[in-house]
Parts: C-alpha cells; structure tokens; sequence
C-alpha cells in the first residue's frame, strides 16, 4: 500500500502492536529472504503461549535456509495453480474469491485514504495487506493515526470475522514448518486484539 504523510507519534504501546502487525503481514506477503531469516533469528520470547512461538520461530530460522523457507512459502501460498491456504478475507467468509468482502474493504480504503501500491499483484483482501494496513492506521502512514474506535471498526469488519481461522489453518497446515510458529503468533494476536478492543 502507498504511504502518504505520518503526521503524528503513536505511543510506544502502540508501535509495538503496528510492528507485529507489519512483521506477521510481511512473513505473510512476501517470499521470505536472507535478511527475513537473520531477523527472525533475533527474535525471543517470554514464557507465555505467544512467547514459546516467537522462540520456536527463532530457533526455526536458525535452522532453515532461503531456498527452503522459499520452497515452504511457495507450497503454502502459491503452488501449482493454488496453495495449500488461500488468504483472502473473500475466500474465508464466502468460499469464493474476490467476492462482496473485497468490495466493501476497497469502499474503505477509499474512506480511509489508502490507496492501492502499483505494484501489488494480489487482492486487497490478502491478510499480509490487511496487516500491514492495520499497522498503518495505528501510527499513522496514511494520514493521521487512528484512534482505538475506528482502529477497532476496521479490524471488526475486515480481520477479526476470519483470521483466526486461518492462523489456525496455517498451525495445522501439512507444509508448515517455519510458518507453524508464525500461525500460533498470529491466532493470539488476533485473539489479544480483539479482546482489547472489546474492553474500550
């Protein structure tokens, strides 16, 4: 997605739940790379459920190389004609892709100021795009941050009805091996999320 200007400093709490969005919706959106890797080595984590998969992750970094953490992305999310996942909010809520969920996600895009990068190949819909729009309302790369109410609008409408089922599809899926770990992070998050947002 094309940034426009960051006009105001999100608080440090808020940073750090755009940048686990922005992480989990790379990992998700891009082929994984070198650099991909040696960051997800560093990563640690406490004794909590989420994080035991971050250091999972890590240790799976450590011991995977680019052309097989490639090979498993590829399997998951691409294929011979599909992957094993398809991530797409159109096909998780109606079986079928770029349907009336993509729609009403590009009708808030257009509310909201995001507009579509030229060089994006996949649909809006894509959970990697939906995070990383999500980090970018939070701290503000499409205008002015948001506020928790229109934060928690957007993730109720477009996130919060599908995601965990497919993090949890991910967790499960026959190909995950460097990916399990990232689908446990992402079913939490998701999870931690929306009962933050329940709260306000």
């Amino acid at each position: 997605m094309q940034n426009q200007v960051k006009t105001a400093a999100p608080a440090a709490e808020d940073n750090m739940r755009a940048g686990l969005y922005s992480l989990v919706g790379q990992l998700l959106f891009v082929t994984p790379t070198a650099e991909t890797l040696d960051k997800l080595q560093s990563l640690t984590g406490d004794e909590s459920e989420m994080g035991g998969a971050f250091d999972a992750l890590s240790r799976l970094a450590t011991a995977t190389d680019v052309a097989t953490a490639r090979a498993e992305y590829d399997g998951l999310f691409i294929g011979m004609g599909r992957g094993e996942l398809l991530p797409y909010a159109s096909y998780y809520l109606t079986g079928f892709l770029n349907e009336k969920p993509l729609a009403k996600l590009r009708n808030s895009m257009r509310a909201l100021g995001i507009a579509r990068s030229d060089d994006a190949k996949e649909p809006e819909d894509h959970i990697g795009s939906l995070f990383e729009m999500m980090a970018g309302l939070i701290v503000g790369r499409y205008g002015a941050p948001l506020g928790l109410p229109q934060q928690r609008e957007f993730f109720a409408t477009h996130i919060e009805p599908w995601a965990g089922h497919f993090f949890a599809d991910l967790e499960a899926a026959e190909l995950s091996r460097l990916y399990q770990p990232i689908g446990t992070i992402g079913r939490l998050f998701v999870k931690v999320e929306a009962d933050a947002f329940s709260m306000e």
